[in-house]
């Protein structure tokens, strides 16, 4: 076969197809497998606890599938990114960061204009007219991750040295402080914290010393303990948190209810669809504290399980950074696995009265739409870069190359 033959049908393929033929990545590895199926099983997990956890809500309301049928919805949707992005080599979102940096800021900025912006719980996070409504917050940190992952790798000096401190911090602290002011105004401390857990996770990965990573981060403790101070409802949820026996009808209430429930479910749980805690005891059962249905309907057990998955995402995302030669790779692998397993710390943390409770949802679990399809594209780049194996170079069989 000429190689006239070979690109033939290349050439009559569709845009898209010549797209991921132009852009595949190495081949398959047990790394992305692993990934893939841990993914998977976490998907599954939120997807059967999304109904579990709604139906109350949804039946009064007059629509018992209906927060259901929107969950499957996005997880369609997700699924499908998850995939296209397992199947682009992660390089791809060099080109990318930027449109995509431009798109988050474009969106937080809408958010915040009266009329435009969607305001549930106190706050105004979302974007579209339902049930086609996104948050902005959620595209800025894949965003800010990508794009820092991309200035960063630019920035690098040529032989593999240390970058300087302020090649580090340039890019980094205006990008932070622009986007967590944006996210801070509608208000979302949760959503500020994360985006903080990502920038420090990328400047430690490019070589900024432990000890001012850990300087950072206690400034950081200390701005989040002045905004808790200064805003009078966080100061009643951090009331809430260390006494929740002081104020168990108020402040303490959704704490006291949420360990009521994760003590009720025992060792193997009151069996799925039995909580007692989502008959309007819990608030927010499907998104905030679907830790505390899943851990009073499937017990020890159950909740070790999703805890054992998020540990297993954490060392095959440390093995797939490691193991990345693309520095790029490398970064962003990196970053992905520290924004996930972070979020799911202080989800798990929040429920469980270790942290205050800051709004942070379950990754892949917890209803949202935004959320879930954000995380599952974050997680797809990461099977793309565990994707490392090296193209084949074409074979010469004897005379001048053509």
């Amino acid at each position: 076969m000429t190689l006239r033959e070979q690109d033939a049908p290349a050439g009559r393929a569709g845009p898209l197809r010549r797209l991921l033929r132009r852009w595949e990545p190495g081949e398959w590895t047990g790394d992305a497998t692993g990934l893939t199926v841990v993914t998977a099983l976490l998907v599954v997990i939120g997807l059967v606890m999304s109904f579990s956890a709604s139906f109350v809500d949804g039946a009064q309301a007059g629509d018992t599938f209906g927060v259901f049928r929107r969950q499957l919805m996005w997880v369609v949707v997700g699924v499908g990114a998850y995939a296209l992005a397992a199947r682009l080599d992660h390089r791809i979102w060099r080109r990318l960061a930027w449109p995509l940096l431009g798109l988050a800021l474009i969106g937080l900025v809408l958010v915040l204009v009266p009329g435009v912006g969607i305001t549930r719980y106190g706050s105004t996070r979302w974007l579209g007219y339902p049930p086609l409504v996104v948050q902005p917050s959620e595209i800025a940190k894949l965003a800010v991750l990508l794009w820092l992952a991309d200035v960063l790798h630019r920035k690098r000096p040529a032989d593999g040295s240390v970058q300087r401190l302020e090649h580090l911090m340039v890019p980094a602290v205006p990008a932070l402080v622009v986007l967590a002011g944006l996210v801070l105004l509608q208000p979302d401390l949760g959503t500020t914290i994360l985006l903080g857990l990502i920038v420090g996770a990328i400047l430690w990965v490019e070589g900024l010393p432990g000890r001012m990573v850990a300087g950072f981060a206690a400034a950081a403790v200390g701005a989040v303990a002045v905004l808790a101070a200064v805003a009078p409802y966080r100061v009643a949820r951090i009331h809430g948190w260390l006494h929740p026996e002081a104020d168990p009808l108020g402040t303490g209430y959704q704490l006291i209810q949420s360990r009521l429930a994760l003590g009720s479910g025992g060792v193997f749980g009151l069996g799925l669809g039995s909580s007692r805690g989502k008959w309007n005891f819990i608030p927010n059962p499907e998104t905030d504290f679907i830790f505390a249905i899943l851990g009073e309907e499937l017990g020890l057990v159950g909740a070790g399980v999703v805890l054992g998955l998020f540990a297993t995402l954490f060392y095959l995302g440390l093995r797939i950074a490691y193991a990345c030669e693309d520095g790029f790779g490398r970064t962003v692998a990196f970053a992905v696995t520290a924004w996930v397993a972070g979020q799911a710390l202080i989800n798990i943390g929040t429920v469980t009265g270790l942290l205050p409770i800051t709004g942070v949802t379950l990754p892949l679990v917890s209803v949202g739409g935004s959320s879930l399809v954000t995380t599952l594209v974050a997680l797809g780049i990461l099977a793309s870069v565990a994707r490392r194996a090296p193209r084949p170079r074409p074979v010469r069989t004897g005379g001048s190359p053509t």
